[in-house]
């Protein structure tokens, strides 16, 4: 994956909604830390993974990628306001037996960064994260492809007074 090229994706997305909404001189960090907790609620709630007393079936799988790569979006964006850049390191995955376990790991990720926003931190969020990509079956062409017109529809909705 090029994390390189959504990095700076990213980064113009922010600088465009920041100036466009007079943010440009605050510090968004717990605004964003929010923002990841709703999204990967979301993408939670149309997996249905935890819903035991359900019988409904999860969303489409169009549905949870564009859920899936909201959360890309604030995490990139979390690296970008700390200085960080996401290093691949395929040997920390966790148990990928049970999507609700990996969810919580993502949750208590989140906090640990919130709470601790090191770069030993920040690659553990991100990784977590994938890790859930990953149990959903969404490989790096897809979630690259996801992001990539999300993007579009990000910067569509900020020029349409979303």
């Amino acid at each position: 994956m090029n994390w390189e090229k959504l990095f700076n994706m990213q980064r113009e997305l922010d600088h465009h909604i920041e100036t466009k909404h007079g943010l440009d001189k605050k510090d968004l960090f717990e605004r964003k830390i929010l923002a990841l907790f709703v999204e990967v609620g979301e993408l939670a709630n149309e997996t249905r993974c935890f819903k035991f007393w359900s019988t409904k079936a999860p969303s489409e799988r169009d549905v949870i990628l564009e859920e899936y790569v909201d959360g890309v979006h604030f995490i990139l964006s979390l690296g970008l306001n700390k200085g960080f850049t996401y290093q691949s390191d395929m040997d920390k995955k966790q148990d990928m037996s049970d999507l609700t376990a990996l969810f919580n790991h993502v949750f208590d990720a989140i906090s640990l960064f919130k709470n601790h926003a090191t770069e030993e931190h920040y690659q553990q969020l991100f990784n977590s994260y994938l890790d859930v990509g990953t149990y959903l079956g969404f490989d790096e062409e897809a979630t690259y492809q996801a992001y990539v017109a999300k993007n579009e529809i990000n910067h569509s909705r900020q020029n349409s007074g979303y």
